[in-house]
This record gives structure tokens, C-alpha cells and sequence, in this order.
């Protein structure tokens, strides 16, 4: 009998997450039938334990809150990219144990792509400077941003200088006047929850907006941003992007991308 090749998204809460809708579409369109994704609660002081009892079937975890950085300290290995991010989405199994490594970056560039086409951004705005803004940032310094304006309530700079290297950031409160810095910025990408931003929108929705959040759709920031005639996407299309690179580390095919989009956005629509 044929072994079932594992793999399953890790964190807590976790019955909403998405990922088993993009990896098991990924399986089917790729007719990889020994393979199956699951979704196990897990918090961040118990995946030492869940990862290392995982049974030899289980070839990869993805890995969401609150996990991303325990993530990082029971990998074996760690990605380069994962190290200057800070955290952890993805752990696979390699030889007797598991590297980290960080795809969440690259979800931020499909994103990005999606809505400016495949030229990156010169001047960014970035609200929040947590660990998906960090995703961020390696994912703006890949593209060859040059500036990138980090809205945050503290400077945080001395954190951000290796990820920052060879480009131009600026700390700045949402309290400034950010009007004119959106209005030259080719796109503003928001890593804060909804909720935090109704009453900046007016002032930020100057230019082409990535928002991270899905869920809720559209965001106030979202809203006034194409209201204003700028495009807007929204963190479906970064939870597509992420999901490519770690069907690919966990099972060493070429992720159906197409097929895996599109299942995410059907089960959307018909969720929501």
C-alpha cells in the first residue's frame, strides 16, 4: 500500500485558515493523490513537540500565528530570507530534520505584481512594522524599491537597517501629514489590522493600495483608496502567493498556480 504524504498548517486559531483549500487544489490539479493537508491547532509553546512527534509521512507544516517565531528556533536549518525577516511560515522536512524558511515575501511581490504589473515600485509607504511588514520590506528591496516610508507609532529603524540595506527609509507617526508622501508614493502597502486605520483612510488613500487583510473585504482603507481611482488588492492574492513555494519545498512538483488561485477565490465567494 502506497504511503500518504502529509503536510498541514499549523497555529491557533486555525479552523479558518485557507491554506488546506489552496495546498489540497494543488494536489488534485497536480495529480498528486498520495498527498493531504490538514489543519492542526497548534500554539506557539507546543510546536517543539507537534513538529517533533510528526510522523515520517508528514513532509512539510505551514506555519501562522502565534508559531512564526517558534518556527524559526526548532528549525534545523534556517533560509536566509527567513533569518533577516525575523520569522518563520514554513518548515520542511530535509534529511533528519526541518528547515524554516520564510514564503510569506513572496506572496507580498505576487501581490504586488497583481497591482502594478511587473514594474516594482520606486517609492513605498508601509504602515506598521511588525513581522509581515518585515515580509514586506525584503519583498520591496528585492523588487528594487528605493523608498519606503514606514508608518509606525515608534522609529524602529535600528531593526530595519540590514533588511533596509541599500535604500532610503524614513520612519513617520500617523499623526504627520502623510497626504503628500502617499500622493508620491507609487504604492502603500498596510500591515495593520482594519479597525486601526477608519480614521486615516481619508489621508492615506492617495495612492494604489496592498492591504494584508482579507478578512474583512474591502478595507476602509481599501474603500477610500478606489474611491479615489487608485487599484487595490487585497491579502487573498498574498495567501495565494505564499502557498506556491511551500507545495513546491514539501513535495518537489511545480505548484499548479492557476488551479490554486482559482480554488481560493471560489471557496471565497462562496463563503462570503
Amino acid at each position: 500500500m502506497e504511503m500518504i504524504h502529509r503536510a498541514a498548517v499549523l497555529g491557533a486559531p486555525i479552523e479558518h485558515s485557507l491554506s488546506p483549500v489552496l495546498h489540497n487544489a494543488g494536489y488534485a490539479a497536480a495529480g498528486l493523490a498520495d498527498w493531504e493537508y490538514t489543519r492542526m491547532l497548534c500554539e506557539a509553546d507546543q510546536l517543539p513537540r507537534v513538529v517533533g512527534e510528526a510522523g515520517d509521512a508528514f513532509c512539510g507544516f505551514s506555519v501562522t500565528m502565534p508559531c512564526k517565531f517558534a518556527a524559526l528556533e526548532v528549525a534545523d536549518e534556517v533560509t536566509e530570507r527567513a533569518r533577516e525577516i525575523g520569522s518563520a511560515n514554513t518548515l520542511t522536512r530535509v534529511g533528519g530534520g526541518w528547515r524554516a524558511d520564510n514564503t510569506d515575501c513572496e506572496g507580498v511581490i505576487v501581490a504586488l505584481r497583481e497591482l502594478l504589473g511587473e514594474r516594482g515600485p520606486q517609492r513605498a509607504v508601509l504602515v506598521g512594522a511588525g513581522g509581515t511588514a518585515r515580509a514586506v520590506m525584503w519583498a520591496l528591496r528585492e523588487i528594487g524599491c528605493e523608498q519606503v516610508t514606514i508608518v509606525n507609532r515608534s522609529d524602529r529603524s535600528g531593526e530595519y537597517a540590514e533588511l533596509s540595506d541599500g535604500m532610503d527609509v524614513r520612519f513617520r507617526s500617523l499623526e504627520a501629514d502623510l497626504a503628500g508622501v502617499c500622493m508620491d508614493a507609487d504604492v502603500l502597502v498596510s500591515t495593520v489590522p482594519a479597525d486601526a486605520l477608519i480614521s486615516y483612510a481619508s489621508t492615506l488613500g492617495h495612492a494604489p493600495v496592498f492591504d494584508v487583510i482579507y478578512n474583512p473585504w474591502p478595507t476602509p482603507l481599501a474603500t477610500r483608496a478606489a474611491s479615489n481611482g487608485y487599484p487595490v488588492v487585497g491579502g487573498l492574492s498574498m495567501l495565494a502567493g505564499q502557498s506556491y513555494a511551500q507545495f513546491e519545498q514539501f513535495t518537489g512538483a511545480e505548484a499548479p498556480r492557476d488551479a490554486m488561485r482559482n480554488a481560493l477565490l471560489r471557496h471565497w465567494e462562496q463563503t462570503h
